[in-house]
């Protein structure tokens, strides 16, 4: 797993990125009411605008850590946002996106150095 310093997490299984926010980044968010994911086939830069969480204190984008298609929305958060709280490192998923560009995964950080970060804000 691969972090961002907006918060979050990128699995890569092959050439397919899981993308979700970080357990911090849903535990800043407060209880999560609504999620907006991507259309499958959309085509995403690391750094676009990705998908949308809805929370009782905020909303908030999430970006799209790597560049490529979209293959798969979890579309069980619409009926479920809850999920984001509970499992935001697994079940809690947004997107899987085919990644154009191995390397920028490799430009994340890793877990240390996420949690290294999160020691700073």
């Amino acid at each position: 797993m691969r972090f961002t310093k907006d918060h979050e997490w990128v699995a890569l299984d092959g050439d397919v990125a899981t993308v979700g926010i970080t357990a911090y980044a849903a535990e800043q968010l407060g209880d999560v009411v609504f999620v907006e994911t991507p259309e499958v086939g959309r085509t995403v830069k690391a750094g676009d605008g990705l998908a949308v969480v809805e929370s009782v204190k905020a909303a908030s984008d999430v970006y799209a850590p790597l560049s490529g298609e979209v293959v798969e929305a979890n579309d069980e958060l619409s009926g479920a946002p809850e999920t984001v709280n509970e499992a935001p490192e697994a079940g809690g998923w947004f997107a899987k996106i085919k990644v154009a560009d191995a390397s920028e995964y490799e430009a994340l950080m890793d877990r240390a150095a996420y949690d290294a970060f999160l020691e700073t804000l």
